[in-house]
């Protein structure tokens, strides 16, 4: 019996069989000139596809941070809230109450009532609100870092994706290209202008355009994939047939000789320490349990004959002795922040080194899609020379064949080449700790 598959996986499985039915030659008939890549996007019925920046956006909405983020700060406020009051905790009532009335009977009354206030050790009152303080500020930074992960792996993911569609466009092209002209050898081999070894080459040039598209399908449906599982499922729905690079670039940066100090990376992680050291200070002012100072009421009697007399009581609890576990919070925060300020340097330097690999690339990147658009536009001419020397029959068949494969891979190669130019802005933005 068989099995349903989910609604996503089911439709990433139908756009690859329609690719691979594109392969066969189901789609209708083939064009007699392989198109070349648009440098205009072209118009369809569906919706704009959205940016990066949206797109963004809507997966960040559906991570765990992102979701538990309100209810992490209303816990760091509530700490805040309470390191501002002048108790240590909240007051306690004491009730009790005295008599004689199971045993003898004599009118024996005692009955009191009182509060028992918490009160800060000397100087935790302060140091607990610089500790919720810091506290909020590292939760703020650790949210912003999250998103800046967040963007490395949707950008990644992104252009993976825009390279994947570029590719099986390509490759569609190729596949009617070779087609096409494996149709056109065979109505020569009936002619008699051809022999039998061109036909075979031909259809070998065909078969070798349908293995390469289906393969594109396949990597296209493996980057749409790595997008699904950030929740774009919706992006994936709404995409154009094709756009320009330009149309999906980010606006690019201007370049920075040194790494900013607010890279949330790096904020992440000063924070981090400074929560630590705030925390070892707190730890190392708790040695010992709050003092309670007590308040209290008592009306009481000796018998019946006595009226009742009234008194007050004011009691100070003071704990003596160090507490064991306030050393090794001590010492526990101490290597947090030793911890912290270690990955700190580490991540300095690494994002250092990303900076000044981004910025060589989105160079070499730029003189490499200039250089690859240059040579498409040649060999595109190249290969038109050689198509209408081979239908007059003044070049042979492998010639065309491998003028027509250099033309393909040319414009396969500067499309890509454009893609990646787009994708260094990307990679750039990300070493500068810049999102979408």
């Amino acid at each position: 019996m068989s099995k349903k598959l989910p609604s996503r996986q089911a439709n990433a499985w139908a756009r690859l069989s329609l690719a691979m039915g594109l392969s066969l030659g189901l789609a209708g008939p083939v064009m007699a000139d392989p198109p070349n890549i648009p440098n205009t996007p072209n118009s369809n019925t569906n919706p704009p596809t959205a940016t990066l920046a949206q797109a963004f956006e809507q997966a960040w909405a559906q991570q765990a941070a992102a979701q538990a983020a309100p209810q992490w700060r209303n816990a760091a406020q509530g700490r805040q809230q309470a390191a501002q009051k002048w108790l240590a905790d909240a007051p306690a009532l004491d009730l009790a109450a005295k008599t004689d009335r199971l045993n003898r009977n004599g009118g024996s009354r005692d009955y009191e009532a009182g509060l028992s206030l918490p009160l800060w050790l000397p100087r935790e009152r302060a140091r607990s609100q610089a500790l919720a303080g810091a506290e909020l500020t590292a939760l703020e930074s650790q949210l912003a870092a999250e998103r800046l992960r967040l963007a490395g792996s949707l950008r990644q993911a992104w252009w993976a994706w825009q390279l994947s569609k570029q590719d099986q466009r390509i490759a569609q092209a190729r596949h009617t290209a070779a087609a096409q002209l494996a149709q056109d050898v065979a109505k020569r081999l009936q002619a008699g202008d051809l022999t039998r070894a061109d036909q075979h080459q031909a259809q070998a040039a065909e078969a070798a355009a349908q293995a390469e598209l289906a393969q594109a399908a396949v990597q296209r449906l493996q980057a749409e994939q790595a997008l699904a599982a950030l929740g774009l499922s919706d992006v994936l729905a709404n995409d154009p047939a094709e756009l320009e690079a330009e149309a999906l670039t980010e606006a690019r940066p201007a370049a920075m000789a040194e790494l900013a100090p607010e890279h949330p990376a790096l904020l992440a992680l000063r924070d981090r320490a400074a929560l630590a050291q705030r925390n070892a200070e707190l730890a190392a002012t708790q040695s010992r349990a709050n003092p309670e100072l007590r308040l209290s009421s008592t009306r009481e009697r000796a018998s019946f004959a006595e009226p009742y007399a009234q008194s007050i009581t004011v009691g100070l609890r003071l704990p003596l002795g160090k507490s064991a576990a306030s050393q090794s919070k001590q010492a526990t925060a101490l290597a947090e922040q030793l911890e912290a300020q270690a990955q700190l340097t580490q991540q300095s330097l690494a994002l250092q080194a990303e900076l000044r690999s981004a910025e060589a690339q989105l160079t070499a990147s730029g003189l490499a899609a200039e250089a690859a658009q240059r040579r498409a536009e040649l060999l595109a001419a190249t290969r038109g020379f050689y198509a209408k020397s081979f239908a007059l029959g003044q070049s042979d068949l492998p010639t065309r064949l491998r003028v027509e494969q250099e033309a393909f891979e040319a414009q396969r190669l500067s499309a890509r080449a454009r893609l990646q130019a787009a994708q260094a802005v990307s990679a750039l933005r990300q070493a500068q700790g810049l999102l979408p």
